[in-house]
């Protein structure tokens, strides 16, 4: 193996396990364990309490997760129906002043994650 190559593998390597920090992260976050923020557009809470709170589960306990829908292994997307309704889920990772995006994902103590849901529709 060139030392091309070699490069070429620790770089995606390390790319692979900055991935895994940052799905554990929203992982954790989805669940419940750790602090951001959650945002629910007009369109689901006009669904209903008990609505959002069903919605709310399945984003929480979310396991769906592809190469069509999760390419870079964030798992920071997720779709699913909820009674005919496609509800659509998206972490986004910002400073900690909220004012710009996070300089790094992976590091928890300069990111506030904000989880927004929405219906399809509303994207």
């Amino acid at each position: 193996m060139s030392g091309r190559d070699e490069n070429t593998r620790a770089c995606n390597i390390q790319a692979e396990n900055r991935a895994a920090q940052i799905a554990a992260l929203n992982d954790a976050f989805r669940a419940g364990a750790s602090s951001g923020t959650f945002a629910i557009t007009q369109g689901v809470i006009a669904l209903g309490r008990g609505a959002v709170v069903q919605i709310m589960e399945r984003v929480q306990s979310f396991t769906a997760f592809y190469t069509d829908n999760d390419p870079y292994g964030e798992r920071d997307f997720g779709a699913f129906e909820w009674l005919g309704q496609l509800i659509y889920w998206k972490i986004d990772y910002y400073d900690r002043q909220m004012w710009q995006g996070s300089p790094d994902p992976a590091d928890p103590a300069v990111t506030t994650r904000v989880l927004t849901i929405m219906l399809a529709s509303e994207y």
